[in-house]
């Protein structure tokens, strides 16, 4: 499991990198966007995904991984915006930004260990289609919490449902490097 650390350690900097090069261009002006908006941004980029997975020609020369970053991002500013509030302006310096991140990120990583403990690694044996179509259901129980307004009677939480698509998303950006470092014959 210490390689599935490290691993995830790696694809998460890439999405903070991202994340950071953002701030700097736009500030903070995603602290305006609520929960649904931040959802439905999530959702384009997992039915994006899809596409690219079903269909044989794309018309824009993008792939899978800058999507699956997407989804993480979007994830991560949810989970902020869950702990902060929405605000009519953007008030967040690049500093707190990331420190926020930093913190949702630890929490994430920290879910995703002790489900891999209890569960095996069982993702290693998944395709990447199968993670993209769990972040889907995800989005449509997110959806359907919303609708709710936040209510639940059994299940868990808008937040670990965010957290879960992170942890997928991840999953498969490894899958997707490690496909790309395989020689090819």
């Amino acid at each position: 499991m210490a390689d599935t650390s490290n691993q995830y350690n790696d694809q998460i900097e890439k999405c903070r990198e991202l994340f950071i090069k953002k701030m700097h261009d736009y500030g903070s002006a995603w602290r305006i966007l609520r929960l649904p908006s931040l959802t439905d941004q999530i959702f384009i980029k997992a039915q994006r995904i899809r596409g690219l997975q079903k269909n044989k020609e794309q018309k824009i020369a993008e792939d899978e991984t800058s999507e699956f970053i997407g989804i993480v991002n979007y994830s991560i500013m949810a989970l902020i915006q869950l702990d902060k509030g929405v605000v009519e302006q953007p008030d967040m310096s690049l500093e707190e930004a990331t420190q926020l991140y930093d913190e949702q990120v630890a929490k994430t990583k920290q879910l995703m260990l002790d489900k891999n403990h209890d569960y095996g690694e069982a993702w290693r044996d998944m395709r990447v289609s199968s993670l993209t179509d769990l972040i889907l259901q995800k989005l449509l129980r997110v959806k359907q919490i919303e609708n709710n307004s936040g209510k639940t009677l059994v299940s868990e939480g808008i937040d670990a449902n965010y957290q879960d698509m992170i942890n997928y998303a991840v999953f498969a950006l490894i899958h997707l490097n490690e496909s790309a470092q395989k020689p090819r014959n």
